[in-house]
């Protein structure tokens, strides 16, 4: 798995949905784009070796794809280590993925934000698991 930089130059946008298991998606077809935003555990957010089973904490929003639609929910333009794999993960995997996320933002001396965005969608006809943490 790549760790990238990315700055966001644009908002992504989202209307809210019904809260759901972030780790449940499945492959729906084309479409079903989610976001899906936590709030970090506070203790686990800056760790080097967090907890896996405490490092996110609560769910804060569950959006779908907006389109044209009016807008409630974004995926805030900024700067973020963004890592993704082209296929949906398993609960283990995206967090052993936002841990090494986590490590490299820590490993490059970055002050990393206390959220963590995970975005599934379909790409190149396959589905792609995405995960964004802010960092300054």
């Amino acid at each position: 798995m790549e760790i990238r930089t990315l700055k966001l130059l644009s908002p992504l946008l989202y209307v809210a949905a019904e809260i759901s298991d972030p780790f449940g998606y499945r492959e729906t077809g084309p479409g079903g784009e989610k976001l899906y935003c936590f709030d970090m555990n506070e203790k686990e957010a800056l760790s080097f070796e967090p907890d896996k089973n405490n490092l996110l904490g609560s769910m804060i929003f569950c959006g779908d794809a907006a389109g044209e639609a009016e807008t409630t929910l974004e995926l805030p333009s900024g700067n973020y280590l963004f890592a993704q794999e082209r296929k949906i993960l398993s609960r283990e995997e995206i967090i052993a993925m936002a841990v090494e996320v986590q490590q490299e933002g820590l490993w490059q001396r970055r002050t990393l934000g206390k959220t963590l965005y995970l975005r599934y969608l379909f790409e190149d006809g396959r589905f792609v698991t995405q995960l964004f943490r802010p960092y300054t």
